[in-house]
């Protein structure tokens, strides 16, 4: 699900290699995607799964043209897309956003395992979708490197104390207030370490990634968000930690490369062969850790504020953080405007008549979705100099 972008091309690399010289360790079921006919028609050329869905329905007469004759079935639309996710198959969920939300809970419903890359599920979602797990007795598992990590290291998880995620601290670690004032969506998205859609990198700039992933993790693995700490880790080669009440911290470390977490949900409980560069610690030398700034980056504490009010909040914020970020995208906010945007908006929803919604259904999570969308779009237009200028960040 999501098959032309970043997570998808890299699972598809993943199949190719496991599939090499005539194996047949993976077979593609379906692909699907939002926009790109072209990519999507090629991919599905070359690994022939049943069906080829691409979610923008104008995009249907060229999906249709590339694969014509190739007896693979041509489908578009939202309900294609959900339709797909049913097929019997480990379903990878990697669509970007709150919109990979119904799919992913589809999947679940029918009786598929997840493999989940699609953290803005859970965190609009996450209880829903595990409720569901649970009662149709499938496996969620996580392909995000710190959730995959702290997934290898907790064990039967006994005695647990606490879990550690880490953060590269994105482009702007070392940055000043007034230079992340004025950066651009392209220095925004210039990860220093990771290859990634633009969305994910711009969270990463503003370490809202981080956000997302701490409550993520806090559904996955059903812990209380206090005994998750984020540290800054700017080599990206400890993904995650888990930390045992005899005082064991046991750590997961790897290239940064997303093949890695994809082999091991693709494969679990086996693992799966990659061309993954191995890790030379000696050739690397050192690993350095610090804090998270929260006054340059106040997305964590944000997520933490959300969860302690409840998965209407965490719907609130992901919902609102997707707006700002695609205004700052088209040039309609400064960079430093994302966070104060999300801030402001899940400030609104803690004071209104809204804060006591559960989201229990697919129908709350909507209506949460466009009010954010909408109070986000409000505040942008509100701010009196339309921008971040002289405004705080924390």
């Amino acid at each position: 699900m999501g098959s032309t972008g970043s997570i998808g091309c890299s699972a598809l690399d993943v199949i190719r290699h496991a599939n090499a010289d005539g194996g047949d360790r993976f077979e593609v079921v379906a692909l699907t995607a939002g926009s790109n006919a072209e990519k999507l028609a090629e991919q599905a050329l070359e690994c022939r799964p049943q069906i080829a869905v691409i979610a923008d329905e104008s995009q249907l007469p060229v999906l249709r043209e590339r694969l014509s004759g190739s007896g693979i079935e041509a489908a578009a639309g939202r309900v294609a897309v959900t339709e797909a996710a049913t097929r019997p198959a480990r379903v990878l969920a990697a669509i970007v956003g709150a919109a990979g939300l119904e799919s992913t809970l589809a999947a679940v419903q029918a009786g598929n395992d997840v493999a989940i890359a699609n953290k803005e599920s859970v965190v609009c979602g996450g209880r829903l979708i595990l409720e569901e797990a649970r009662k149709a007795g499938v496996n969620v598992l996580p392909v995000d490197s710190e959730h995959s990590a702290i997934h290898q290291c907790l064990g039967d998880g006994r005695q647990l104390e606490s879990l550690t995620i880490t953060a590269s601290g994105g482009p702007f670690r070392t940055s000043t207030v007034d230079q992340m004032r004025t950066a651009s969506p392209e220095a925004a998205a210039a990860h220093p370490n990771w290859a990634m859609g633009i969305k994910n990198s711009i969270d990463s700039a503003t370490l809202m990634n981080k956000a997302l992933e701490l409550i993520e993790a806090a559904y996955l693995f059903d812990v209380a968000a206090e005994r998750i700490d984020v540290i800054i880790h700017p080599q990206s080669i400890i993904h995650g930690m888990a930390h045992f009440t005899d005082g064991s911290v046991i750590a997961q470390l790897g290239s940064p490369d997303m093949r890695t977490p994809i082999s091991y949900a693709l494969g679990w409980p086996d693992r799966v062969e990659t061309t993954v560069d191995r890790l030379d610690l000696v050739r690397l030398g050192k690993l350095d850790f610090e804090p998270v700034d929260s006054q340059k980056f106040p997305a964590v504490a944000l997520a933490r504020e959300a969860f302690a009010a409840g998965p209407g909040a965490t719907t609130v914020l992901n919902c609102a953080n997707e707006a700002a970020v695609s205004a700052f995208i088209a040039g309609q906010c400064g960079f430093l405007d994302i966070s104060w945007v999300v801030k402001e908006v899940l400030s609104r929803f803690l004071s209104g008549n809204m804060a006591g919604l559960a989201c229990s259904s697919l129908e709350e999570i909507g209506l949460l979705d466009r009010y954010a969308r909408s109070a986000a779009e409000d505040v942008l237009k509100r701010a009196p100099d339309g921008g971040a200028e002289g405004r705080t960040l924390g």
